[in-house]
């Protein structure tokens, strides 16, 4: 949650948030291909339906624009628009700086140690959420 304010202030448009503007880069970086949010899913590991919201809230406020694919009606692919596109190297910069600040005190490897500690971690988190549904009953 500190974590969150940090970049929340780093940010300092009051427009967006810091998972918003993490889920607004992670479009920008596949603007050309567009992306859905089963993959921002699996690189996030955010439940789908926060997920949603958050998209939600970013074509609200005009960043995202989404599009049906090719052939699946179904499925659809996340874009940045232009004014998520103006955005883009502030966000990048104010991200950085948080990061920075964040990061700062960590040598490389301990950097590399803590990424690998989060991703396991992460990783378990999902396998237990993922049992957890197998085991609740479909009503």
């Amino acid at each position: 949650m500190q974590t969150e304010r940090l970049v929340n202030r780093a940010l300092d448009q009051g427009e967006l948030t810091a998972v918003q503007a993490c889920t607004l880069r992670f479009i920008l970086c596949r603007t050309q291909q567009g992306t859905s949010l089963t993959e921002i899913h699996k690189a996030f590991g955010c439940s789908m339906a926060t997920l949603s919201s958050v998209v939600k809230r970013l074509r609200e406020k005009g960043y995202v624009r989404a599009e049906c694919c090719a052939g699946d009606d179904r499925c659809k692919l996340l874009f940045a628009t232009e004014k998520g596109q103006r955005v883009h190297a502030d966000l990048d910069s104010a991200v950085r700086a948080a990061e920075q600040r964040i990061y700062g005190c960590f040598s490389t490897e301990e950097l590399l140690t803590l990424d690998r500690l989060q991703r396991k971690l992460l990783k378990n988190l999902l396998s237990l959420m993922e049992s957890e549904q197998k085991e609740v009953p479909n009503s």
